[in-house]
């Protein structure tokens, strides 16, 4: 994957745009595939047909969607909890995540990043003013960096092509520009300013190549499919064998549907007793086929780094065992998860950005906001709570309880905790020896 550069002392014009856009328009065919890829339409079913009278099966075992399923429920099955120690932030950053629905927005960003590499978010205002944010694929949608060694980014695009060509728009760190296209090439008009501080579109990516995460195996893929079709098509064979005749010459009307009735006949000698009818069978490569297809599963797992959750060795491991075997989906976890935070702390850094979703006073806070990533595992909530209450007295409550995956939300945990502690208290009073007593309640 191409990353767009652009030298940031030179003008920002249409015919740069129009540049960009062909740059990115040759990226497609590789979007497309694997978008194909993942939707099931694999490239066995595109082949040449067989003759009509041959099997001809196509089967499509989608690996690709199984590999971006399962690790990005692994990833991000349990959403991501953002918080900020001082409550007042906490309280406008929930209402943003919530006027979003982020859970889902981060969701579909994460399958994204695993289809195509990378992936796209956008902050705009709504007609009431407030900050929004939505999801992009990069099949209409490219960011372009600077020549300098931060790569910070220069600009974005979002076009698409229509009836009169392409439309768009274009998006620079302080204001949005129209594309549209005339009859001497594109055409930025109508400007509007923008407050965020720096290009609103933000890049997710899943790793720093921009690779899938089934390109690495997009050939062991292609290939069990085309295994297993043709093992389907042994099997249609075997079920419609020829029928062989030798020693016995048929009439012509039963020749005649010989491919239909699939029987093959050879004559030369009237001697009954050496009549042979018998079915044809080729040799038998049953062995060989379930080994290929073997090796092929065990690849494509291997390569990929994710795991075979389905695999009946996985109910019966234990836990340390577990995690050996989620070891590769888990760093592959832990390389997104920077990703990701790099991309969320641009995301907040603009958002903060704005006086109506931040004091101007704290809108550096983003700098100390607190990202949770959980795996999503099966969980031994009694391993989970043996291991907390050894930590009782050893750590912090706050880390102490931060072993609970049943606890979502360790600071409301803690303050529930004192509620109680102190509800539990009123309900006691002294004696004047200093005994408690338990208050009765009223009658």
């Amino acid at each position: 994957m191409v990353v767009f550069i652009h030298p940031s002392e030179e003008e920002i014009n249409a015919e740069v745009i129009d540049k960009f856009i062909k740059l990115h328009q040759a990226e497609l065919p590789r979007y497309n595939r694997l978008k194909n890829l993942y939707e099931s339409n694999a490239p066995i079913l595109d082949r040449e047909a067989k003759d009509t009278y041959k099997p001809d099966n196509r089967l499509v075992v989608n690996y690709s969607k199984y590999i971006t399923d399962t690790f990005n429920g692994y990833f991000i099955g349990i959403p991501i909890k953002i918080s900020h120690d001082d409550t007042g932030i906490s309280e406008r950053l929930d209402m943003f995540l919530t006027r979003n629905d982020m859970d889902d927005n981060v969701a579909e960003l994460s399958k994204m990043t695993s289809i195509y590499g990378h992936a796209f978010e956008i902050l705009y205002q709504n007609e009431l003013s407030e900050t929004c944010c939505t999801y992009n694929n990069p099949l209409d949608m490219f960011i372009v960096y600077d020549d300098t060694i931060a790569q910070k980014p220069l600009f974005a695009v979002r076009y698409q092509n229509t009836d009169d060509g392409i439309k768009g728009q274009l998006f620079t760190s302080d204001k949005e520009i129209t594309i549209s296209e005339g009859k001497d090439g594109l055409i930025l008009s109508d400007e509007k300013p923008q407050y965020y501080g720096d290009v609103p579109v933000i890049e997710y990516i899943e790793n720093e190549e921009r690779q899938s995460i089934f390109e690495s195996v997009e050939t062991q893929i292609n290939a069990y499919d085309k295994a297993i079709s043709e093992k389907a098509n042994d099997v249609d064979y075997f079920a419609d064998a020829y029928l062989k005749l030798l020693g016995m010459e048929l009439d012509d009307t039963t020749l005649q549907k010989i491919r239909d009735n699939r029987i093959i006949n050879l004559y030369g000698s009237d001697d009954v007793t050496k009549l042979i009818v018998e079915f044809m069978e080729k040799p038998n490569g049953d062995d060989s086929q379930e080994h290929l297809l073997d090796r092929l599963e065990r690849l494509i797992h291997k390569i990929s780094m994710v795991a075979d959750i389905n695999d009946e060795s996985f109910g019966n491991a234990s836990g340390v065992a577990l995690e050996f075997k989620l070891q590769p989906m888990k760093n592959l976890a832990a390389m997104k998860e920077r990703k990701f935070t790099s991309g969320m702390n641009r995301r907040f850094k603009m958002v903060f950005n704005l006086p109506t979703n931040m004091e101007v006073s704290k809108k550096d806070e983003w700098r100390n906001l607190n990202y949770k990533f959980t795996r999503n595992i099966p969980r031994n909530i009694a391993d989970e709570a043996n291991t907390a209450s050894l930590l009782q007295g050893v750590v912090s409550k706050e880390t102490q309880l931060s072993v609970l995956s049943i606890v979502d939300n360790v600071k409301q945990e803690i303050e529930r905790m004192n509620a109680e502690i102190e509800s539990q208290a009123s309900d006691f009073s002294t004696n004047p020896d200093g005994e408690f007593i338990i208050k009765e309640g009223e009658e």
